[in-house]
Parts: C-alpha cells; sequence; structure tokens
C-alpha cells in the first residue's frame, strides 16, 4: 500500500510543511543511474516535473538540460499535486524490476 496514497503525495507533504520553498517534484520515476546519464537507455524516454512556480520547474528542467536530458523528454505534469501520480508508478517500476531483472529501463510516452 502507498502511504499517502492518491489523495496526497510526498511532495505536497512537504510544500505543505515548507510553504516558502518552490517543491519541484523530478527524477522518481527511474533509478538513480539513468537519472544523471539519460543515454544510458536507448531510444527516446521520459522525465516526469511538476510543481507549483513556473521558475523552480524552469530551474529543475535546466538542471535535467544538463544532465543530457533532451528537451523534448522533459514532461510537465503541473502543479505538486501531479507528484501523487509520478509517486504511484513506484509499485509498476519495482514490479518491471523484478520482471526484467536490473533497473536500467524507464517509461516512454508516445505523443500523436
Amino acid at each position: 500500500m502507498l502511504d499517502p496514497g492518491n489523495t496526497d503525495s510526498l511532495g505536497e507533504r512537504i510544500q505543505r510543511a515548507f510553504p516558502d520553498l518552490r517543491v519541484v517534484k523530478t527524477l522518481n520515476t527511474m533509478n538513480c543511474r539513468v537519472m544523471v546519464d539519460p543515454a544510458r537507455l536507448p531510444g527516446p524516454h521520459n522525465v516526469f516535473v511538476c510543481g507549483d512556480d513556473a521558475d523552480a520547474k524552469r530551474s529543475v528542467t535546466e538542471l535535467l538540460w544538463s544532465f543530457g536530458w533532451p528537451a523534448g523528454s522533459v514532461l510537465d505534469l503541473g502543479g505538486i499535486t501531479s507528484a501523487r501520480y509520478t509517486e504511484m508508478l513506484a509499485p509498476i517500476w519495482l514490479r518491471l524490476l523484478g520482471e526484467i531483472g536490473h533497473p536500467d529501463f524507464n517509461f516512454h510516452v508516445q505523443i500523436a
């Protein structure tokens, strides 16, 4: 069971606890090696960004670009409430890890 679940997230809890901070949730849907070296995986794949402050998200996106994430691979999911949805990817990520047998994979959203 996820705690928090579909009505809250750790990102939201941090934002509430520290209202003057500009919380941005990203990089929680992949292995740490993929986070800082997206070219480790062949083909397109995505990194999600969410937060309430546009300037903070822009700064985080620039950091992601410095890691090698192509501009088109960064998907802005909106406000910090979207953190609950990226956090819900943890169970499927763990299941995939068990099936694949190693952590070198990521999610790709194909946009028509």
